[in-house]
């Protein structure tokens, strides 16, 4: 089958399309073949081993996982021995390693049914991004009526559908975004938009409930200088890596794991893990009207090391979506 595969770190140059052998369904997974995958931020990471304090999961010399990718949608080719909820044929999303490939065995319990109103672009923009923002709004924050939240990078990936899941839980939404992309963020739901290009959100007085950091490039103090006294901070995300830099957006997760334990307001490192129950959340957001992907635009798998160039160099609103076949 042919796949995105890489032996070293770098640039995109170092991503090629390549004929690998086709994975076989274990016991306990399901054989998809991959119709779309979505580009995240995950990505460029590992395929530049950045932060260098990051290979230390990556791989010390070299990628351990060869086939980029994580995000997928696509059909059902083949079932395990014990796998109960699928059959052949069967439309499905989710999230594992190695989805930037014709085919991608997954565990029966990172897939789910793929949105019935959505195309498998659309599904694949969901998993991995949506999953963040579920679990940093819902889980972390217990986001509800009348909170407010402000959301930092509320264009990207992530954001795009933060802004989206905040309002369905009925909170009063700011997103932090650029002048291009005050329309997007507006059309998705926002009741307030800051552009960063002209104001500052950390120094206009204004107080939130909760703090959705999806980007990295503001200090704690910044971000803690938006909250209530016992506001939420969140901190998820680094932005886009050029490239060298040692510990990269650890820094300001592990300032904030430290700081956590002497101050009132909570500030917590979100780390988010896919899940069946999760992805069924998404699903039913999803067709209930409650949740719609924004895709940035769509590029040919051969074509996976321009639109990660893209994404890097042009800072892309919302997802950027790989068409398998």
């Amino acid at each position: 089958m042919k796949a995105i595969v890489h032996d070293r770190y770098g640039s995109p140059e170092v991503l090629r399309l390549a004929e690998v052998a086709k994975p076989v369904a274990g016991d306990n997974e399901v054989l998809v073949r991959v119709h779309a995958a979505t580009i995240n931020a995950r990505d460029w990471h590992a395929m530049r081993g950045d932060p260098y304090l990051a290979r230390m999961a990556f791989g010390l010399r070299g990628p351990k996982v060869r086939i980029r990718g994580t995000d997928f949608a696509g059909r059902v080719a083949a079932v395990g021995r014990q796998v109960t909820r699928f059959r052949p044929g069967d439309e499905v999303y989710g999230e594992v390693e190695a989805a930037f490939a014709e085919y991608v065995s997954v565990p029966e319990d990172l897939v789910g049914p793929k949105p019935a109103n959505l195309s498998f672009e659309q599904a694949a923009a969901i998993p991995l991004a949506a999953n963040t923002a579920l679990m940093g709004l819902r889980d972390v924050a217990h986001t509800g009526p009348g909170q407010r939240v402000l959301i930092n990078g509320a264009s990207g990936g992530v954001g795009t559908f933060a802004v989206q899941l905040a309002k369905s839980f009925g909170a009063h939404v700011t997103g932090v975004c650029s002048t291009r992309n005050i329309e997007l963020v507006r059309s998705l739901g926002a009741d307030e938009i800051v552009d960063y290009t002209r104001e500052d959100f950390a120094a206009g007085g204004r107080r939130y409930d909760v703090v959705f950091d999806l980007v990295g490039n503001r200090s704690l103090a910044d971000l803690r200088r938006a909250l209530t006294r016992t506001g939420t901070l969140i901190l998820s995300g680094g932005g886009v890596s050029s490239g060298g830099s040692l510990v990269g957006p650890i820094g300001l997760v592990v300032k904030g794991q430290l700081l956590s334990r002497f101050v009132r307001q909570r500030v917590i490192t979100l780390s988010a893990t896919p899940s069946r129950e999760n992805l069924d959340t998404l699903r039913e957001l999803a067709e209930s009207g409650a949740l719609t992907p924004i895709i940035d635009r769509t590029l040919p798998l051969s074509e996976t090391a321009e639109a990660i160039r893209y994404v890097e160099q042009e800072h892309a609103r919302a997802k950027v979506v790989l068409n398998v076949a």
